[in-house]
């Protein structure tokens, strides 16, 4: 009988932290299809070092993930790895995570936002972010138009769709089922995510 995996599951609307270990591996799963979650590393013996999306474009020269490539910090070393994809491969590193100031912009200042989910996370852990990172923002669409534009799609994901990253060093893995109900990034209903913490082979 093999290792067990274990499963955290990420409520609609929430965030859930777990660590993992360099070496092992962690999948995001969109339990009901067309779910957005971001997804936020950091080193666990060192908050400060975070996942940064702009220096993982400017070291893998691409706008959004693939498969193989490396997601680097602040500090450009390498925190994941992308070794696995059973969604339709639209995952965005353009966009923020949604905050109150957002919301407040749209007219509901006490919504629900992925900075909150990230840092309540955060807090019971006992760590205090200055500021949020960028995230990956997993099973989200958001193309660029050949004028340069965005476009905000729904998520094309689907029940049981997951993508599964490889920590490159011991890391804080923070994933949140994005809120966000007033621009047409999830289908319908916000819903949860799990997260896995995979065996090691």
């Amino acid at each position: 009988m093999g290792a067990q995996t274990d499963r955290v599951v990420v409520p609609a609307r929430e965030g859930r932290a777990v660590r993992v270990g360099a070496g092992a591996s962690v999948r995001v799963v969109d339990l009901d299809g067309g779910q957005v979650g971001d997804v936020f590393a950091f080193n666990a013996a060192d908050p400060t070092e975070f996942h940064s999306a702009g220096y993982t474009r400017a070291r893998n020269s691409r706008l959004f993930p693939a498969i193989g490539e490396k997601f680097v910090t602040n500090r450009r070393r390498s925190i994941l790895t992308l070794v696995a994809d059973g969604s339709p491969g639209r995952h965005d590193m353009l966009i923020p995570a949604c905050d109150p100031a957002r919301y407040a912009e749209l007219g509901v200042p006490d919504h629900p936002s992925c900075a909150a989910n990230l840092r309540a996370a955060l807090a019971e852990r006992g760590i205090t972010l200055a500021e949020v990172p960028q995230p990956i923002n997993v099973f989200m669409d958001i193309p660029v138009t050949p004028e340069a534009g965005l476009e905000w799609l729904p998520s094309p994901s689907r029940p049981g769709d997951a993508i599964t990253f490889r920590a490159e060093m011991d890391c804080v893995l923070v994933v949140s089922a994005c809120p966000q109900d007033l621009v047409a990034i999830n289908t319908g209903e916000i819903t949860p995510l799990a997260i896995d913490l995979l065996p090691e082979d």
